[in-house]
């Protein structure tokens, strides 16, 4: 038996030349209001991941059976519902007492499809419960396509299969963000939590043949695609917390851009308090260091929010939209517009 092969680490520091701060926010509601009969609340809540579909950011919520998609200038958010939970509920909280069958919901991607657009979206995984994927087709190439019926399945094979990957899953395996690249799915976890069983946490990614996830996904049965590229990144630390990921996205020529918090959980599964977010850039160059900055508010002060999702604006790549996640169900989560200032790649 061949030894096993230690994986690639980079390293991401706080590059000083490089800032980001919101200069808008927009709280996110459902245009049409809450919905009884579907259980849809009236806000947008625990935003987690995002991408462009047409004119409008598609949404993914941790704790909530809905689809959002927002119009940027104003929140007003359509809705894609998604199949029932337990109880034949929509959203799932620890006032219902029911926050443990969440689908947690935490990473999305968008793929290339002949005939429009394929959102693919993961559970986080951090418990058995949370191994579904969900996938959205758009029919078309209009401002504001059409979805199609979504469908969500488990894919527990998958799943075990990530987590004996412990060079990718860690302690506590926690999947936070998604992307397409050259026919691979791309799949980051965080590393909150502490150590066990001999493992600590990690902040990794790894690499899976979209062609063969893609058959594994439209039958379950069909072979489990291998894991490949493991890679760990050290992230560094806001105030004697190490920063995990939330989100990335491809920045096709220079790399990857992601968005981290710096959240002392004890686990996978509990929120904690975030001591504040930030956004970074891994280059394609393996040479190169990853770099960060943290991301700050209005006043220019560093935000203590949880950034969640990440996106470029279309129009402009020294812009980006983030989603923040408030943690409190009551409340709906923020599109934020980030203006970019400094060194950053270009898109």
């Amino acid at each position: 038996m061949s030894p096993r092969s230690t994986p690639r680490c980079v390293v991401s520091a706080r590059d000083t030349a490089l800032e980001a701060r919101i200069v808008r926010r927009v709280p996110m509601h459902y245009a049409d209001g809450a919905d009884v009969h579907e259980d849809r609340p009236g806000h947008v809540r625990a935003a987690s991941s995002i991408t462009w579909v047409g004119s409008c950011v598609a949404l993914v919520q941790d704790d909530v059976n809905f689809v959002a998609l927002v119009d940027p200038r104003t929140g007003l958010a359509k809705a894609v519902t998604l199949p029932a939970g337990k109880d034949d509920v929509r959203q799932f909280d620890s006032e219902r007492g029911n926050k443990k069958y969440k689908l947690d919901l935490e990473a999305l991607t968008r793929v290339p499809a002949a005939s429009g657009t394929l959102l693919l979206a993961f559970g986080s995984g951090s418990k058995k419960r949370r191994e579904n994927v969900m996938t959205l087709a758009f029919a078309g190439r209009s401002a504001r396509p059409a979805p199609s019926e979504p469908s969500l399945i488990a894919l527990p094979a998958l799943y075990a299969a990530l987590r004996a990957e412990t060079d990718f899953s860690g302690s506590d395996m926690n999947i936070e963000g998604a992307l397409y690249v050259d026919g691979m799915i791309r799949l980051f976890g965080r590393g909150n939590g502490e150590a066990k069983d001999g493992l600590v946490p990690v902040d990794a990614s790894c690499d899976l043949d979209w062609t063969v996830l893609r058959a594994h996904i439209a039958r379950p049965e069909a072979p489990v695609p291998r894991i490949q590229r493991v890679t760990q990144y050290v992230l560094g630390e806001v105030d004697g917390v190490s920063l995990g990921f939330t989100d990335a996205i491809l920045l096709p020529r220079s790399g990857v851009m992601y968005s981290a918090a710096a959240e002392a959980s004890k686990d996978a599964t509990e929120d904690g308090e975030v001591g504040g977010s930030v956004l970074g850039v891994i280059p394609h160059d393996r040479r190169q260091p990853g770099r960060w900055a943290p991301i700050l508010d209005e006043r220019g002060v560093p935000f203590t929010g949880k950034v969640e999702g990440l996106v470029l604006d279309k129009q402009d790549p020294m812009r980006a939209f983030v989603v923040i996640d408030m943690d409190d169900h009551t409340r709906p989560s923020e599109l934020c517009e980030v203006v970019l200032r400094g060194p950053w790649p270009a898109r």
